[in-house]
């Protein structure tokens, strides 16, 4: 293979075709009619004595050589035009879509702000926003359908970066008429009364003390601290029982209502529920440490002057979320 016969559009085209898995898109993202978009993949297919890329009624599905070769291929793509100095960003001018994964209570906190500000700033940017709770998030930033994935990792691996948006910790959220409401909590209240607490993925899925470890990052699957409510616990009789556990975290104020339930939150969240007035916030009655809640992306992307904008607006509308 001589790499004499590559030029930087064939490897255009081929992160393109990658992205969206169909030829006449990545034609229209590289303003190419379908036919030149043809004629590079047959050029680059002959260079490489591979296919690349397979039609099937899904689209165009990558080969083995061809997952291989799409995040360098991108990181390379972008490293060259960090160096040339090209694609400056001007917010007010630039069109852009941006891809963020969060769950949905950070979706409701951080990023509905963050539309708030790209309305009156960047007024041709959108935003699409992934689940964070999607199988091989790590695979997505790797190969760039994911620019940048917000919430709690216990490891990072190093060919991503990260940034702390916010510290938080687990309290408890009850409603306004339970028994104990008008009270401080005491341990032997979470014994009385069942927890219902968000999960998004236990050991069936893989999860190990709360996280799931996919191409190694490590993102949390439960929205609280299994091992400080069992270590507070430990030499009691009993343990506290959680009756329910939820995928969404928004659904809480309906599922405490009429509930004897007390619900173990992100203390973020539970600021955000309790200023509608039907629920109310306590402390947990237990030693529970911070976390810290961090925005994720590919170390690509760090000179990505659009990607720069964002993550900066990201520190800024976090500064008006009331964590604790």
């Amino acid at each position: 293979m001589s790499t004499d016969r590559i030029d930087l559009n064939l490897l255009r085209v081929f992160d393109a075709i990658y992205e969206d898995r169909n030829l006449a898109l990545a034609g229209k993202r590289l303003n190419l009619s379908q036919s030149a978009i043809s004629h590079a993949l047959g050029r680059m297919r002959d260079v490489l004595g591979d296919d690349l890329f397979i039609r099937t009624g899904r689209g165009m599905e990558p080969t083995v050589r061809a997952l291989a070769m799409a995040t360098q291929v991108r990181g390379a793509l972008a490293q060259i035009k960090a160096a040339l100095g090209v694609d400056a960003f001007d917010p007010g001018v630039a069109q852009r879509t941006f891809v963020i994964a969060a769950n949905d209570y950070i979706t409701a906190l951080l990023l509905g702000r963050l539309s708030q500000r790209l309305r009156a700033e960047a007024p041709l940017v959108d935003l699409v926003v992934r689940p964070s709770t999607r199988l091989d998030l790590a695979g997505q930033i790797d190969v760039g359908r994911i620019d940048l994935a917000v919430g709690i990792f216990a490891d990072v691996p190093r060919r991503f970066r990260s940034l702390q948006v916010w510290e938080q910790t687990d309290v408890v959220l009850l409603h306004r008429e339970h028994p104990i409401a008008d009270r401080a909590l005491a341990p032997a209240d979470l014994l009385a009364y069942p927890l219902l607490a968000v999960s998004q993925g236990g050991e069936e899925e893989g999860a190990v003390s709360g996280f799931i470890v996919e191409r190694g990052l490590a993102r949390q699957s439960e929205m609280f601290d299994r091992e400080a409510l069992n270590r507070a616990y430990a030499d009691s009789a009993a343990i506290p029982r959680v009756r329910m556990a939820v995928a969404h975290s928004l659904a809480i104020p309906a599922l405490l209502r009429h509930s004897d339930m007390l619900a173990l939150v992100p203390s973020s969240l539970a600021r955000e529920l309790e200023r509608h007035g039907e629920l109310k916030m306590r402390a947990a009655p237990y030693e529970c440490p911070d976390v810290a809640v961090r925005a994720v992306w590919h170390e690509r992307n760090d000179a990505d002057p659009a990607l720069q904008w964002l993550r900066q607006q990201l520190i800024d509308v976090s500064r008006q979320v009331r964590c604790r």
